[in-house]
């Protein structure tokens, strides 16, 4: 990537601009989270707000570069050896340091110690490392994981997992033995005794699972418009791990909506998100979120314009999001992640990320987001057309209080409409029917085209208005004014439309 590009990006985990060299503490912070994280680019002589290539004295490249390097090898433990290299842009000068994810973590800083100058990169800031999150970047170096260390409080004898065991043989048609637990990493044999590992107690419905591990659940919630702050649902999901996506996907299922599309010559339902991919995100944020932080558990939130999932832990470092089609993997859970994959719940060999992009294809409506926040990692799937929907909401507002005047005065004009296919799209002459029309009237046409007009309903074949499979369904507007017409039922008018 070119250098005209490169400032163009947004600062972040593995990107920082400095105009001018930065103080020795802030640099060698900056160098110790880049090693300590996925690695990352320092560009000094660019401006960060606004963004511009300001430039460093030809002069006095030579010595920014000695004092870079002197900074990073007197302050930073264990030794990180950067590449400095020499930009020119424009006739300006800029230096680029740049870091690789390192070998041995944790990387901190020699004047304060491990406990006090270890640093990771949390969006574009450098953060403090807390004890939980040393402890993992030890086991990064030793090339274990979390889910694979031994719990003594119980042995597996003593430890309920018959659920699990069930489940598994459901799945996979296999027994899940000493031999097979053992293979599996589930358990390991110390003293002639088998313990679990932290993998096995998440799967199991011991309750030691729940002293353990009390975050280790999936909060979901439907919220009322666009923010937080009215529940219309919420479901605590504390069953083990390997339940825990599937109720979640099925949360999902209950609150949003069930459409008809045409493909082809046919009409077929089509779900207003892309479900396969949001299960599939839900699936990962289940496997791969990081157990070992406390407090922390997978939230799966729906509002009105959006679904978002927010899985524990950062992104791990060799995952790229902008490069979902390149089948990447990389399981944080060393011994849950394969268990999964023999249970077929997941794809352990990186297609889950094209899975999602693939699916993403038919939806151009939907536009997918991915982000961290602070350290948890989170993905949208918004609604493009939202805001336009809502502007369009506000402008047919008034229009709508007059035409709830007039239906108040005769109800069966809209209202009855509205109602039935509030339950189900219906085809014209369905809809006639239900009236009791022996044919369609041209009342009928004229309210239905007035219904169209108004924006309450709309085709379900909308590019083929004559399609033989057409109906009508009812939109978000048509609800809204469905449910003004139930409120104004029980009060009277004049005080609705003066409130």
């Amino acid at each position: 990537m070119i250098l005209k590009d490169i400032i163009k990006q947004t600062e972040g985990r593995r990107l920082e601009f400095k105009e001018v060299l930065p103080k020795n503490a802030e640099l060698a912070n900056t160098i110790i989270a880049f090693a300590n994280d996925a690695g990352g680019e320092l560009y000094i002589g660019v401006r960060n707000s606004p963004r511009e290539i300001v430039g460093l004295p030809e002069e006095e490249l030579i010595k920014i570069e000695e004092k870079i390097s002197n900074i990073i090898s007197n302050r930073c433990y264990p030794a990180i050896l950067p590449d400095i290299t020499f930009l020119t842009e424009e006739d300006k000068h800029i230096i680029r340091v740049t870091v690789c994810r390192g070998s041995t973590p944790p990387y901190y800083s020699k004047e304060k110690g491990k406990l006090k100058g270890t640093y990771i990169r949390v969006g574009s800031s450098n953060r403090l490392a807390d004890a939980e999150i040393i402890s993992e970047l030890e086991r990064r170096k030793q090339n274990i994981s979390f889910d694979s260390e031994l719990v003594m409080q119980k042995s597996v004898g003593e430890l309920y997992i018959e659920s699990f065991k069930q489940v598994y043989h459901d799945k996979t048609g296999e027994m899940l033995n000493v031999q097979a637990l053992r293979k599996l990493e589930l358990t390991k044999t110390v003293s002639g005794m088998e313990y679990p590992t932290n993998a096995l107690i998440l799967f199991s419905d011991d309750t030691l699972r729940n002293t353990i591990f009390p975050f280790a659940k999936v909060e979901c919630a439907r919220f009322k418009g666009v923010t937080s702050e009215e529940f219309i649902d919420q479901k605590s999901i504390t069953s083990n791990i390997a339940l825990q996506a599937e109720e979640a996907y099925n949360f999902v299922l209950r609150h949003i909506n069930k459409g008809a599309v045409v493909k082809g010559v046919y009409t077929v339902s089509r779900w207003e998100y892309p479900v396969k991919a949001i299960r599939e995100a839900i699936r990962n944020a289940t496997v791969h979120r990081d157990y070992s932080l406390t407090g922390k558990d997978v939230k799966v939130a729906i509002y009105d314009d959006m679904v978002e999932i927010t899985s524990p832990g950062l992104l791990p470092p060799s995952i790229d999001y902008s490069a979902m089609e390149s089948r990447q993997s990389d399981a944080r859970n060393k011994v849950i992640a394969p268990v999964f994959k023999r249970m077929g719940i997941i794809d352990q060999w990186g297609n889950g990320l094209k899975l999602i992009a693939d699916e993403l294809k038919e939806y151009p409506q939907i536009e997918f987001r991915w982000k961290e926040v602070g350290l948890s990692f989170q993905v949208q799937f918004v609604k493009r057309d939202y805001v336009s929907r809502q502007e369009l909401g506000q402008e047919l507002g008034q229009e709508l209080e007059q035409e709830l005047e007039q239906e108040l005065k005769n109800p069966t004009r809209y209202s009855g409409i509205l109602e039935k296919l509030n339950i189900n799209p219906l085809a014209r002459k369905e809809i006639s029917e239900l009236f009791g029309e022996k044919q369609i009237s041209g009342s009928l046409n004229r309210t239905l085209k007035k219904l169209v007009e108004g924006g309450l309903i709309e085709h379900t074949i909308p590019n083929v208005k004559n399609h033989p499979d057409q109906k009508f369904k009812i939109t978000n507007q048509g609800c809204l004014f469905l449910k003004m017409l139930k409120e104004a039922s029980k009060t009277d008018f004049d005080t609705l439309v003066n409130n």
